[in-house]
C-alpha cells in the first residue's frame, strides 16, 4: 500500500472521500443497520491502505442513545405512550378545522418528550381518519406531522442530538461566552423549532386541492371499493379506558424528564466532582444517562412490565439501528478527518467564515447521507469547530441537522405515505417532488432563521 501513502494529500483526501461516500451511499440505501457497519470498510481502507491511526467512536453518543431507547421503549411496553397518544388524538379530534396546524404540533411534542421521532407512527392512522372524515386532504396535516415529529429531535431535552451537541459545544477549544451547556441550547432550540412548525401548518393548509375539487382523487371514489378503503374504519384511542399503571408509567417517565431539565438549569444542584484540581458539576450527559436508566428501572419495578417485550418494540429496535449508525459512522468519519483538519481549514475556514449559511447546507447535506441528526452532528460538528466555525453559528444553526427529508426514503416518510389511502400523500414522478420536500425546507429554514436571530440577541454571535 505504499502507493497510496506515497500519494499527496490531496490524492489521498480525495479517495478517502470517496470510499466514505460510498459508504455512506450504500448503506443509506441497504437501510437498517448497514448504514453503521458498513464504516467497517471505510476503516479497513484508512487504517491498513493509508496508515492513518483509528479516531474515536462517539461514546458517550452511543451510551446516551442506549439509555434514552431504554427508557423510551420501556415506556411503549408498559402502556404509558398509550396515555400520550390519547391525550394527543382527544385535542386533534376536538379541534378537527385547525387539523392542519395542530397535528404538526402534537407530533413534534411527542418527539420533544420522548426524544426519539418514531413515536409518530402511532399518530399517522388517527390524524388521517381525522382529516378524511372532515374532508380536509390527508397529505396537509399528515406530510407536514412527519415533518415536524423528526424537527422536534433538536429541542428535546433527552434527544442524543441534543446532548450531543451541548457536549461538543463545550469540550471545543474556543469556548462560547456565556454558553454553559445544555439549556442555553434549548433556549434557542425550542422557540426556534416551534416557529419553523408553525411555518410548516401555515404553509401546509394552502397546499394542494380540496377533496372535493381534486379531479383524480373525484375519480378514484367513484369505484365503490376503493371509497370503502378510503373511507374505512376508524382508527381511535378514545373511549378505551387505560389502566392506572399506564397513567402512573407516563408521570414516571415525565417526571424524570423535569428532573433532567432541573439539573440542566441549576448545576449547583448537582454533585460535585475534582477534575483537574477544579470542582466541577456532574455533566449532563452523565446526568441523563443516569436519569434515564433510572426511569427505566423505576417502570420496570413500579408497573409490572414485561421485560421480555421491552426489546421487541420499535422504539427500542429503530433506537438500536441509530446506535450502531452512529458507531461506525462517527468513528470512520473521525478517523478521516481528523488527519485532514488542517488542510480543510486551510481551504474552506476563510470561506465558512465569510458565509456561515454554508455551514448549515453543509450540515443538511450530510444529515441525508448519514440519515441521523445526531450521527450528521457526531461526524461534521467536530470538523466544523477545527476548521473554524464560530460556536455562536453551530447552534444558531442547530436545526440544519435535519436533512433527511430530502429524498422520501426515511421509515416515518415511507410510513405516512402507506398510511395516507386517498394516496395524496405521494412521490412524484421525478421522486425529489414528494409530499415531504417542501415542509421539510420550509421548516428547517425557517427554524434556522429563527435559530440566528435568537443566538443573536443572546450574544452568541
Amino acid at each position: 500500500m505504499d502507493f497510496l501513502t506515497n500519494l499527496n494529500e490531496g490524492w489521498q483526501f480525495g479517495i478517502q472521500l470517496f470510499v466514505v461516500l460510498v459508504c455512506l451511499f450504500y448503506g443509506a440505501r441497504k437501510g437498517g443497520i448497514a448504514l453503521g457497519v458498513l464504516g467497517g470498510i471505510g476503516l479497513l481502507v484508512l487504517a491498513f491502505g493509508f496508515n492513518v491511526a483509528p479516531g474515536k467512536p462517539a461514546v458517550s453518543v452511543m451510551l446516551t442513545i442506549l439509555a434514552v431507547v431504554v427508557a423510551s421503549a420501556t415506556l411503549q411496553a408498559s402502556g404509558g405512550l398509550d396515555v400520550m397518544l390519547q391525550i394527543a388524538e382527544r385535542v386533534l379530534r376536538k379541534n378537527p378545522k385547525f387539523l392542519t396546524i395542530l397535528a404538526p404540533f402534537v407530533t413534534c411534542f411527542l418527539t420533544i418528550l420522548c426524544g426519539t421521532g418514531h413515536v409518530v407512527y402511532t399518530m399517522m392512522p388517527i390524524i388521517y381518519d381525522i382529516a378524511i372524515k372532515n374532508n380536509i386532504r390527508p397529505e396537509r396535516p399528515m406530510a407536514a406531522a412527519s415533518i415536524s415529529s423528526q424537527m422536534g429531535i433538536i429541542a428535546s431535552p433527552v434527544s442524543v442530538a441534543v446532548v450531543s451537541l451541548t457536549a461538543l459545544l463545550l469540550e471545543a477549544d474556543h469556548k462560547l461566552a456565556g454558553f454553559d451547556g445544555y439549556i442555553n441550547l434549548l433556549q434557542i432550540t425550542i422557540p426556534s423549532t416551534l416557529f419553523g412548525v408553525l411555518c410548516i401548518g401555515i404553509f401546509s393548509w394552502f397546499r394542494g386541492k380540496d377533496l372535493d375539487k381534486d379531479e383524480v382523487f373525484q375519480e378514484k371514489i367513484k369505484d365503490p371499493e376503493f371509497k370503502k378503503y378510503v373511507y374505512g374504519d376508524s382508527k381511535t384511542l378514545l373511549g378505551v379506558k387505560l389502566p392506572f399503571k399506564d397513567w402512573f408509567a407516563m408521570w414516571i417517565f415525565l417526571g424524570a424528564i423535569v428532573v433532567v431539565a432541573v439539573l440542566g438549569a441549576f448545576p449547583e444542584l448537582r454533585p460535585q466532582f475534582e477534575v483537574k484540581g477544579a470542582m466541577k458539576p456532574m455533566g449532563m450527559v452523565d446526568v441523563i444517562q443516569v436519569f434515564m436508566l433510572l426511569a427505566g428501572s423505576a417502570l420496570l419495578i413500579f408497573t409490572n412490565v414485561d421485560a421480555g417485550k421491552i426489546g421487541k418494540n420499535e422504539i427500542f429496535r429503530s433506537g438500536m439501528i441509530a446506535l450502531v449508525a452512529v458507531f461506525g459512522i462517527s468513528w470512520m468519519a473521525d478517523t478521516m478527518f481528523a488527519v485532514h483538519t488542517p488542510m480543510m481549514k486551510e481551504a474552506l475556514g476563510d470561506i465558512v467564515k465569510a458565509q456561515p449559511w454554508t455551514y448549515a447546507i453543509m450540515l443538511l447535506l450530510i444529515s441525508k447521507f448519514v440519515n441521523s441528526q445526531a450521527a450528521a452532528i457526531a461526524a461534521f460538528v467536530p470538523l466544523a469547530l477545527g476548521i473554524g466555525v464560530e460556536p455562536g453559528i453551530i447552534v444558531a444553526f442547530a436545526a440544519a441537522c435535519y436533512g433527511y427529508y430530502i429524498l422520501p426514503t426515511y421509515p416515518s416518510d415511507l410510513a405516512t405515505i402507506q398510511f395516507d389511502r386517498s394516496g395524496t400523500t405521494h412521490i412524484g414522478r421525478f421522486v425529489i417532488n414528494h409530499s415531504f420536500i417542501l415542509p421539510g425546507l420550509i421548516g428547517v429554514f425557517s427554524s434556522c432563521v429563527a435559530g440566528y436571530a435568537l443566538a443573536k440577541i443572546a450574544g452568541y454571535i
